[in-house]
């Protein structure tokens, strides 16, 4: 790298520290649906998997100090093969599958410190920490210096709202390993989780003195100042990774998923919906694996009333990360819309099982009873009264912030449903158990996040 650009970049970083304490912070309105941790740092992939344009995909387990690594176990030829098809099944999403593969890997290699560290990935999106948790600690126990091992434990833990103990535990690698640019990113995030951007940025910045070229620093800079909703600082950060400022300072990074995402995002809070959607769909082709680009990209398709388009994108989401509460939110309202009634009624009561405090849940279950007829387990009398029940715990759970909503007439109208049920039942009316009349269509409905989702496909 030439002295300018480094300099350049530096003096950037620099700027952006300086002003930060007079950053505007945005308000944001408490939502029913639950919405993504702002920035979220995205759970990484494993490393060796060779991208599109050859090479690392997405990780790199070369020494960010620039240095040669040593100590360095290769592998013997059948943990190879075997790493290698959990590679490809981690690609095809297909993470049990890929964790067949990389448990073959270490019985067949107990030193495959690259198939510990690729397990530990797996263990964590699938949702067993634990195991993941050991997994990086055996990587690291076979290479000390083992930078995405480490990284990666480090953030497991401050996932899991054990911040202090990450931090100790980067301290110590710090001392250990002081030219680690990995190490102090790592520890800036962790910051940065923890609330204390002032500090997470000179960590960063610190990271980019030990190697001006280290790209995940970068990141960290612009995705910290998302979280702090210092906006145009973030913009700025991601064009010198994305686009450079001149020919004396190309992009750094054009190809960095997590950055597209990022801007994605701020796209997406500015209302520009063209780029937005731009950004994400790059970032997932960059990294088929960024659930959070996948998840905003569905949620487009489905205000724009496509929940057919975008039920493939949650589908793969849910592969990568069957935790993910918003992704089965907005997975169990597309199957509704589309008439997949069984299967969305599953997503939907996964939703209210796994955090009892949203609301969003009740209110697609609602709509699923009161609008769809064939939800299994039920006639359409208790279909209503489920509707009823579902609409009632909708309204006394929601934020009374969000303002007046279209609840009480749907619990009106699923009240009137059951009463020409009743007097059809009674011969009274007829059979069909139909809104009356002048009621409104059945086509429409909320998708995640309580958005108009325009009818079913």
């Amino acid at each position: 790298m030439n002295t300018v650009r480094t300099l350049h970049w530096l003096a950037l970083v620099a700027l952006a520290h300086s002003v930060s304490g007079c950053a505007k912070q945005g308000a944001t309105a408490e939502a029913a649906a639950p919405t993504a941790d702002p920035g979220a740092t995205p759970k990484a992939p494993p490393v060796g998997v060779p991208a599109a344009g050859g090479g690392q995909f997405a990780v790199s387990d070369a020494p960010s100090s620039g240095e040669s690594a040593t100590n360095r176990p290769d592998m013997n030829s059948g943990a190879q093969q075997a790493y290698q098809a959990g590679m490809q099944a981690f690609m095809a999403g297909d993470l049990p599958g890929a964790k067949t593969q990389f448990n073959n890997a270490v019985a067949a290699d107990p030193k495959a410190y690259q198939a510990y560290y690729s397990l530990a990935v797996v263990h964590e999106r699938l949702g067993a920490p634990g195991n993941a948790g050991s997994a990086y600690q055996s990587a690291i126990g076979i290479v000390p210096d083992y930078e995405p091992a480490i990284a990666g434990y480090a953030l497991l833990m401050a996932r899991a709202g054990r911040v202090s103990e990450a931090e100790d535990f980067l301290r110590s690698k710090q001392g250990a390993y002081p030219k680690s640019a990995a190490v102090s990113t790592a520890l800036a995030e962790v910051k940065s989780l923890q609330g204390d951007s002032r500090e997470a940025q000179r960590l960063a910045q610190e990271a980019l003195k030990k190697n001006p070229d280290y790209r995940p620093a970068m990141v960290t800079l612009a995705r910290d100042h998302y979280r702090n909703r210092r906006l145009d600082l973030a913009q700025y950060a991601l064009k010198g990774i994305l686009d450079g400022y001149g020919e004396e300072n190309p992009a750094r990074d054009k190809n960095n998923a997590e950055a597209h995402l990022l801007r994605g995002l701020i796209y997406k809070e500015e209302n520009r919906r063209g780029p937005a959607i731009q950004e994400f769909e790059e970032a997932i082709r960059l990294r088929p694996d960024l659930v959070e680009a996948r998840v905003q990209l569905a949620i487009y398709f489905m205000e724009a009333g496509n929940a057919t388009g975008a039920i493939p994108h949650l589908e793969t989401a849910i592969r990568y990360d069957n935790s993910n509460v918003l992704a089965h939110l907005s997975l169990g309202d597309a199957y509704r819309l589309i008439g997949k009634s069984a299967q969305a009624k599953q997503e939907l009561e996964w939703v209210a099982q796994k955090d009892p405090s949203l609301a969003q849940p009740h209110y697609n279950l609602g709509l699923l009873y009161l609008l769809n007829t064939d939800v299994p387990g039920v006639n359409p009398t208790q279909a209503a009264d489920k509707a009823i029940q579902h609409f009632e715990k909708y309204k006394s759970m929601k934020s009374r912030s969000e303002g007046a909503d279209d609840t009480e007439e749907l619990i009106n109208r699923a009240k009137a449903k059951k009463a020409l049920i009743a007097e059809a039942a009674a011969g009274s009316a007829p059979a069909d158990g139909g809104a009356p009349a002048g009621a409104a269509g059945d086509g429409g409905g909320a998708a995640a996040g309580g958005t108009e989702a325009g009818g079913a496909q």
